[in-house]
Parts: C-alpha cells; structure tokens; sequence
C-alpha cells in the first residue's frame, strides 16, 4: 500500500487515539479539584497501588509499576494494531478496502458534529450514526465527536472482520466455525467500552466518585481472582429453602449419586401417573424451582401432579470412577423407587438438557430390555441426542480441548468453575464484560438476581463422563448410531423408543441449538409433539403462564424440517407450560386422592429430610 495515501488501514486507531487522549486531557485539564477533591484523589490512589501490589506484584518487580486500570490507552490500541496486522487474510487490498471506508466514516462523522476538512461546519442537533450497538447505547458515546469516533471505528472494524471469516480459503466449515467464534471473543474483549481511558461513561463515573469507583472495582476484582469466578449477582440475597427452592417436599430416597425429592401436594385429588424430573448435573435442580412466582415444580404441583425431582450431588474425589452408565442406571433407579413407594406402573418423565440426553438412553436401555411400560410419557427439555449441529459448544471438543478438559481434572472431578466460565464464554459480551464494565469500572451494586445467582451456584463433574460424553456424543456423534454406545452393559437403539413424547426447544437457544433439538423427533419411533418456544435455554423453558412473556409455535402437521414446521406453525402469546399440561392430560385422565404417601413426610411415612435437601447445598 502506498503509504503517501495514508499509510495503513491501521494507522485510522492511531488517529483515533490520539484524538481520544487529548479530548481526555482537556477533560480533566479543565476540571479543577479543591483540596478536598485532591486528598481523596490521593486516598484513592493510594489504596489501589497497595491493592495491586499486595495481590498481583512480585517482589523483585519494579514497586512503581502503574495500576493497569489507569494504563495509557496506547498500550491497548498497540496490542488491537498489532493482532489486526498479524490477521493472514487482510491482504493489501483488504487493508485498502478498509482504509477507504474507515475515512469516509469519519469524514461523515466529522461532519455531523460540524467540523469540515476546514475546520468549520455546522453540526446536526442529533447524529445519525450507521451502527448501533447495546454497549454504546449511553448517550455519552455520542455527546462528543472523539467518542463517536472511537466506537463506530470499532464496530466497523469488527463488522468487516467478522465478514471476512467467510472468504478464509483452505479450510473446513468446522475450522471457519471455530476461527468465527474465537474472532467474536478477542473482538469483545478488545471493545473500547472495556477501558477506562477509552470509555466516557467510566470517566465521568470516575471523575465524579474521585476514583471511588475504581478502588471498589479493584476489590471486587481481586475477590473474583480469589474465588476463581466471575460474580454476577449479590449472592448474600438468597437462602435455599427459603427464597429459592421453597416449594414444600421431602427427600424419599438417596444414593451416593443423587437425592430423590418428592413435593407436597396443592390439590385434593392428583393425576394418578407421577412425574420425575430430571434436571442436569452440570448445575444446580432448582432452576426448575427458582421462586414461587417462576417454579414450574410450584405450578405443576398446583395442575394437580404429584412431581418427584433428583438433586444430583456435586462431584468430588469419591466420584471419581462415575460415568455416564451410573447417571442412567440413578435414572432407571429413580423410576423404580416411585412406581414402587406409589404402587404405580409406570411414571412421566421429563430431562432437562444433558439430563434429556441421558433419558433418551434410558428409554433405550429399557426398551431393549422389554421394560419401556415404566415411562408412560417422555418430556425432553432442550435436550440432543444428536450432535451433527450442537452450536457453539463443539468448539470445546477437539484434541487439544480434551486434554485441557483433562489437565483441569484433579481427583477425579472437573471444577464446576471451568464450566461456568466456558458458558460464559459462549455470551462473553453479556456475560463477561458487561459485568466487568458494571461493578468493575463503574462501580455499580450488584443485582439480587435468583436467575444469576443459580448460574453462580457451580456443580463439579465426574471428569470420566465429562471427558467420555464431550468425545462420545459431542465430537463422534455416537448416539444416534444404533448400538455404537452401551449403558449399564445394554446396548442403546434410539429408536426403539415407542414412549409418547413431548419435545421442547428454545429458538434462540444457543447451547442447544434448536434444529439440533429436532432431530429427536426424528430419531425416536413413538408419537411426537413438538413445541418451539421463544427465548433461549433458560428462559425459553422457565417461562410461567403468569408472566406472560415470549411465545410458543406449534404444528399439527407432520414437518420434514425445523423450516417447515415454522412455515406451517401457529404463533401462541404466552408459556407453552399451557400446552404441555393439556398434551399430558390426553395420555392419562385417572385422578385419585391425595392421601397416604402421595403427601410425603405423612403418619408411617420414613423421610430423610425437608426439601431441598444436603446435595444441593454440597460445593
């Protein structure tokens, strides 16, 4: 490139660099402390140099090393200039390309706030600026033109690089897939709103507190370096048992693997089939019983079911020789222990995510052992069996994440924290900076959020399963192959399973991606019902009628696809917990008295404990 036209494209951040610091300097040039003003100033920085050094610096290391949160931006848009000129597929021409259209974009910004190449103009009453983006949506983003600068080259730079990814030649889609998402994180990490110096919101925060907000930025972030985890929500807020995981009920039965929590009932008269609940293992059950007003176990209770949920425990050394064969084998386990306690022949059973997953291997196991009457009806929740299209979490199972997975395995469990952070990493803009921004940098509370807190609340893993399932089912799709996989020394044959089902997926669902959802209805030889609910993983399946939110589509034609099931759908305001409740009344319509040990914990009936039990409290 000819450097007389401008130099490189990279040269636009330099300019915008300097730009931004000298707006920054006449910011503060301007703003004149008092003597008070000053000695907090001081306090202030005092406290977040001992800060620093007490938990990050060295001995031998240089004690007047500045405090990263106060470093010169130019040691950021170094680090952003220099992975931008390593990127192999920005060619020249690309280089050009983006050079040219950087210019234009701040010429036209230039021009709206009313500074001409003459250094004249007439300024719009209110900017129209070409992208929009969440993390910019304060309006001192836009107040000043250096800010406006500052973030639009941003998002013009990630626009264009992540456009790029598609014309990468000389690799798999897989490979592109992969090169996409790790593009997407460095893009988030690198976004300006994650810097002091380089976001104004921060700086006037900072300017107004003195820096308070920084020393308390400093805490929190060391407190999260301690713990190893990114806090999202006030914990301190939220007690099991009695603001989240209240629904009444009892612990009937334990193993060393899991708890078995049977609720009281709402009703005089209960469906005479129960329903057990299996929820993943990877976090805590009382996602499914986070308050009164969110709890589908509440309101299930309240439709007149009697409902059982396992509390798996947290993996620790004793764990260390569990796979996935004994996770079906407490599943059969569980089904055998109400039918018996009831005196019933057969249960509705329901998976959430790899719970699902598990179920469907289950019912296998037991339709090839000629024992499918013990499932009347199976409800899967967000759950795949097959893996061909399991979104982002794939990225996870290469070669050299499965020995990292392995490493990070010590006893013979995975740290619950490790799979926090990878779900973060899967949203890192949402979950990961914006935290940071919020209560690192600005200082802000904490929110007393049930939703985040669960998220927060890490189950360790049995690193044998882990590792088994991530290569197994993930990376070799094994378990749509009919007897490619065993459990509990029985071969699995999904599609034995003749068990009525219902099938739930989330459309925005990123973890498991709904056209991977789907192919369970293909899979499985039973009748189907299946439901697509607006939102995601969470909050696609935690969605109670009185709340009234999202929408749920479904389709009382047979669907070759995802695609065509939606073009034949019809469109439901509200939660499809309405839709569900009547699909199972259609299977069984018997009823019968809500007395004996249909009320858990009753005269002659041995409990272990109240509800919600030791396992969900074990870290």
């Amino acid at each position: 490139m000819d450097e007389t036209e401008g130099g490189t494209a990279a040269d636009i951040f330099a300019e915008m660099l300097k730009m931004q610091s000298e707006a920054a300097r006449a910011v503060l040039a301007t703003t004149i402390p008092d003597e008070r003003a000053v000695a907090e100033w001081g306090e202030t920085a005092g406290q977040l140099q001992k800060m620093w050094l007490d938990f990050h610096v060295p001995a031998e290391q240089d004690v007047d090393a500045p405090v990263p949160l106060f470093a010169d931006p130019a040691q950021w848009m170094g680090l952003m200039q220099a992975w931008y000129q390593q990127m192999p597929y920005l060619d020249v021409q690309r280089q050009q390309a983006l050079w040219n259209e950087g210019i234009a974009l701040w010429e036209d910004i230039l021009a709206q706030y009313g500074i001409g190449q003459d250094g004249t103009g007439e300024a719009l009453a209110e900017p129209h600026l070409p992208r929009t983006d969440r993390r910019f949506a304060d309006p001192a983003w836009r107040e000043q033109p250096v800010y406006a600068l500052i973030h639009q080259t941003y998002l013009l730079f990630a626009d264009r690089l992540q456009e790029m990814v598609g014309e990468v030649g000389g690799i798999d889609e897989a490979e592109r897939d992969q090169l996409r998402f790790a593009l997407r994180n460095v893009l988030d990490a690198m976004s300006p709103s994650n810097f002091p110096l380089t976001n104004p919101v921060v700086l006037e925060r900072t300017l107004d507190t003195h820096g308070a907000n920084l020393v308390k930025g400093m805490e929190r972030l060391a407190a999260d370096l301690e713990r190893g985890q990114l806090t999202h929500t006030d914990s301190s807020k939220f007690k099991l048992g009695e603001n989240i995981a209240c629904t009444p009920g009892k612990v009937v039965h334990e193993t060393p693997l899991y708890q078995l929590i049977q609720y009281s009932p709402a009703t005089d008269e209960v469906a005479a089939v129960p329903v057990v609940i299996f929820p993943p293992w990877i976090n805590r059950f009382y996602i499914l019983d986070l308050n009164p007003k969110k709890s589908f176990v509440k309101w299930a209770v309240e439709q007149g079911l009697t409902v059982f949920v396992v509390s798996w425990r947290s993996a620790d050394e004793s764990m260390a020789d569990v796979t996935w064969d004994d996770y079906v084998r407490a599943q059969i386990d569980a089904i055998d222990h109400i039918r018996e306690r009831l005196g019933v022949p057969s249960v509705h059973a329901i998976g959430y995510c790899v719970a699902g997953t598990t179920l469907a291997a289950t019912l296998a196991v037991l339709a090839r052992r000629g024992q499918a009457d013990k499932v009347r009806s199976t409800t899967f929740f967000t759950a795949q069996v097959d893996f061909e299209r399991a979104g982002e979490l794939k990225h996870f199972v290469d070669e050299t994440q499965l020995a990292l997975i392995k490493q990070a395995s010590q006893g013979g469990f995975l740290d619950g924290r490790y799979m926090a952070a990878t779900f973060n990493l899967l949203r890192g803009s949402d979950l990961i900076w914006n935290y940071v921004v919020n209560h690192y940098l600005l200082g802000e509370d904490y929110p007393a959020f049930d939703l985040l807190h669960w998220n927060g609340d890490v189950t360790n893993l049995p690193s044998k399963w882990h590792s088994a399932y991530l290569r197994d089912l993930y990376r070799d799709n094994k378990l749509v192959q009919p007897d490619a996989l065993s459990a509990d020394g029985t071969p699995i044959d999904l599609t034995l399973i003749k068990t009525p089902a219902y099938i739930q997926a989330g459309r925005e669902d990123h973890i498991a991606p709904p056209d991977s959802v789907w192919k369970l209805t293909t899979t499985l030889a039973g009748p189907v019902r299946f439901v697509l609910a607006g939102s995601g993983h969470i909050a696609g399946v935690v969605n109670p009628p009185a709340a009234r939110k999202y929408q749920y589509w479904t389709n009382e034609k047979q669907a070759a696809s995802l695609e065509d099931f939606l073009a034949g759908s019809t469109e439901h305001p509200g939660s499809w917990w309405t839709d569900w409740i009547a699909w199972l009344a259609t299977l069984d319509g018997e009823r019968v008295k809500a007395t004996g040990k249909r009320k858990p914990g009753g005269r002659g009936d041995k409990v272990i404990e109240d509800a919600p039990g030791r396992y969900v409290a074990m870290r």
